[in-house]
C-alpha cells in the first residue's frame, strides 16, 4: 500500500471517529501549509465533521489568527510543544468544533539547528475543555516526505488516543 492510500485510509480512519463522536474538527498548521486540510477534504461529506483550518505560516499569523503568545514564540520558538498547544487552544477558541490539530516544525531542507534539526516536528491535539496533547517526531527524508510523515501522524493522533 503507497504512503497515498495510507493517508486516504488515515483520514477516512479520522473521519469514522469524528462521526461516532458526533464532533467537529478544526485544524492548524504551519509547516504542512494545508496539507492536513486537504486530506480531510478529500473525502466526500467531510463539511459534516470538519469545521475549517487555519494555515498559520508565520509567527504573525499566529499571534493574529491563534492568539499564540508572542513571549512563548520568543521564549520556546515556533517549532515546540507550547506553540503547538498554543495553536490547538487558538483554534478552538475560534471555532465551534470539539477536536483541534496543531502541526508546527521543520520540514527542510533548510531552517533547522542543533536542537531542532530538519525533520522535528510538535503535533498537538485537543479535545475542548480538555489539556492539550502533544507529541514529538523526528521525521527524515527530504522535505516532502517530512511533511508528509507529520500529516499521516496527525491524522491517527486523535483516534489512536481516544480523546
Amino acid at each position: 500500500m503507497s504512503t497515498h492510500l495510507n493517508l486516504n485510509l488515515a483520514a477516512e480512519n479520522l473521519a469514522h471517529y469524528l462521526r461516532s463522536q458526533h464532533a467537529q474538527l478544526v485544524t492548524a498548521e504551519s509547516c504542512t501549509g494545508g496539507w492536513l486540510a486537504q486530506c480531510i477534504t478529500e473525502i466526500a461529506g467531510s463539511s459534516a465533521w470538519f469545521d475549517r483550518g487555519f494555515i498559520t505560516y508565520s509567527n504573525a499569523s499566529k499571534v493574529d489568527m491563534l492568539k499564540v503568545d508572542h513571549s512563548t514564540l520568543e521564549q520556546y520558538g515556533a517549532v515546540s510543544a507550547e506553540v503547538a498547544a498554543q495553536m490547538t487552544q487558538g483554534a478552538l477558541g475560534n471555532s465551534l468544533a470539539e477536536y483541534a490539530i496543531a502541526i508546527t516544525g521543520v520540514a527542510g531542507p533548510t531552517g533547522g539547528s542543533k536542537e531542532k534539526p530538519v525533520g522535528t516536528v510538535f503535533i498537538a491535539c485537543q479535545k475542548r475543555q480538555a489539556a492539550a496533547h502533544v507529541i514529538l517526531e523526528h521525521f527524515t527524508g527530504d522535505r516532502y516526505a517530512v511533511r508528509q510523515q507529520a500529516v499521516y501522524t496527525a491524522l491517527q493522533l486523535i483516534p489512536s488516543l481516544s480523546l
